[in-house]
């Protein structure tokens, strides 16, 4: 968790040093981490599942979607951050919450319930 709480921060810091913090509101952020999901997307468009498994034995590819992903990480922290969401929490949560509806051994059918995620 401390960590996730540093990049925070830094990320914080970085963003107020260069006058962008009236513009990482939780709208602008959550666009721009759809945007960036979008790039990371471009990168797979296209390869056939094979190809994309083998993604990052290609140096210039493998830089290309570390930078993406970086890009989304960074959003999604920087948006947790401005609405005080702890991610490493709410993934916990949500973890439990498919722990709880779906049943092991078999993939897409919901416990009795009848709900989904």
């Amino acid at each position: 968790m401390e960590r996730m709480e540093e990049l925070a921060a830094r990320l914080r810091v970085a963003a107020e040093r260069r006058g962008w913090e009236g513009f990482h509101t939780p709208k602008n952020l959550a666009m721009a981490l759809a945007g960036e999901a979008g790039e990371l997307l471009a990168e797979f468009q296209w390869l056939t599942p094979e190809e994309s498994a083998r993604v990052m034995d290609d140096a210039a590819k493998a830089a290309a979607v570390r930078s993406e992903m970086a890009d989304v990480f960074t959003y999604l922290v920087e948006l947790a951050d401005v609405l005080g969401v702890d991610l490493v929490r709410a993934a916990q949560d949500k973890a439990d919450v498919v722990e709880e509806r779906y049943r092991t051994g078999y993939y897409g059918e919901p416990k009795a319930n009848g709900q989904g995620l």
